[in-house]
């Protein structure tokens, strides 16, 4: 059961559940906001951030994490731009990690870890990727190869151990697990359901997730992901101006 408080259905948008495993993309406005919430327990949800009207400015991964002095994401973190914008800010969270270094599986590591199955034999039972069902929601854009990059992996925790090797946290996210994100510019949302690649091996059964969109507006001055980190306060006041009129 999450701790964040219930959305207002008057500032609700619109609501859909994500399969596990599968993708979806989507254009989410300034202003607007998602809420990801596990629905079974050990979700793992890999997300791309692209400026909608310059999907050359995207998500940046090293920027975002110097900037912020951390390794993982949780509330008061952002989601940099390759041009020192913010593209999205974490307002709310359960789980306190998120992790961003791992990137997403391919086909060859789903096949090694949980067996082939085909759309031609299982159908909508089929073992998805995180890498294709990136691919299938980039393509609908006119994206490609050349645009995936590292990804944010919400509801994933990886920890290294003392010899610099990374390990996954099971049992990280329980059912019922949210976290919320606010967008702070015209953002193009790329998502996908599939496992992550440190998730043990065993039976192919990725979570659910449902994704919840409301009203949310902007960040004010005392918006406690600006005043994170001066970092953030000039993230913040480039994007301002990039919508200032």
């Amino acid at each position: 059961m999450s701790a964040l408080a219930p959305l207002d259905p008057a500032t609700v948008l619109w609501e859909e559940t994500l399969p596990g495993g599968t993708h979806w993309s989507g254009l989410m406005r300034r202003g607007s906001a998602l809420r990801l919430t596990d629905l079974d327990g050990g979700a793992n949800v890999s997300m791309l951030l692209f400026n909608q009207e310059e999907k050359l400015e995207r998500y940046n991964m090293p920027d975002t994490l110097k900037a912020q002095h951390t390794a993982f994401l949780t509330r008061g973190n952002v989601l940099m731009s390759d041009m020192g914008r913010v593209l999205a800010s974490i307002v709310g969270d359960d789980l306190g990690w998120h992790d961003t270094v791992c990137g997403v599986s391919d086909a060859e590591l789903i096949r090694s870890k949980y067996g082939e199955a085909r759309y031609q034999t299982h159908r909508n039972a089929m073992h998805r990727n995180g890498r294709d069902g990136l691919l299938i929601e980039l393509g609908k854009w006119g994206l490609g190869k050349r645009d995936l990059g590292a990804t944010a992996n919400f509801f994933s925790k990886v920890v290294p151990d003392a010899n610099g090797y990374l390990h996954y946290v099971e049992g990280h996210s329980p059912a019922g697990a949210a976290v919320d994100l606010r967008f702070d510019m015209n953002v193009l949302v790329v998502l996908s359901a599939a496992p992550h690649p440190l998730a043990p091996a065993g039976e192919y059964r990725p979570a659910p997730v449902r994704l919840s969109a409301w009203h949310a507006g902007v960040a004010g001055a005392d918006d406690v992901c600006r005043q994170h980190c001066g970092q953030n306060t000039r993230a913040f006041t480039n994007t301002d101006r990039y919508f200032a009129q």
